[in-house]
């Protein structure tokens, strides 16, 4: 994955605007948090391959975090912690944020098609 370029990135959510797509979102700490303290709280989400259409999209922060906001017509789907980006060969946006450790924390993958199982 690459360094994110807010241009680049904010240009590849706004060709997903306005139509069907397919998200992942992703938040973790709780193996890697419980494995180095027993009492640290563990959080998470995952959700792959939820349709969504969005009418705006944003891009904030800076090259130590960044947040992308999808804006719904019901609501803002968002991801925070972000620092990284690939377009892969498929034209999907995959976007993520790892610790100091290179351990996922935050993931959020935007595609026309449905991601695999």
């Amino acid at each position: 994955m690459k360094t994110i370029v807010t241009e680049i990135v904010q240009e590849k959510l706004e060709q997903f605007l306005n139509q069907d797509v397919y998200i992942h979102i992703e938040t973790t700490n709780g193996a890697y948090a419980s494995h180095h303290n027993a009492k640290a709280y563990n959080a998470g989400v995952f959700m792959r391959n939820a349709t969504i259409r969005y009418e705006q999209a944003k891009i904030t922060g800076d090259e130590s975090s960044y947040r992308i906001g999808l804006k719904t017509t019901n609501g803002w789907v968002y991801a925070e912690g972000i620092r990284q980006y690939e377009i892969d060969n498929q034209d999907r946006l995959l976007l993520a944020g790892h610790d100091q450790e290179g351990r996922l924390m935050v993931a959020l993958q935007i595609s026309a098609t449905p991601f695999s199982n």
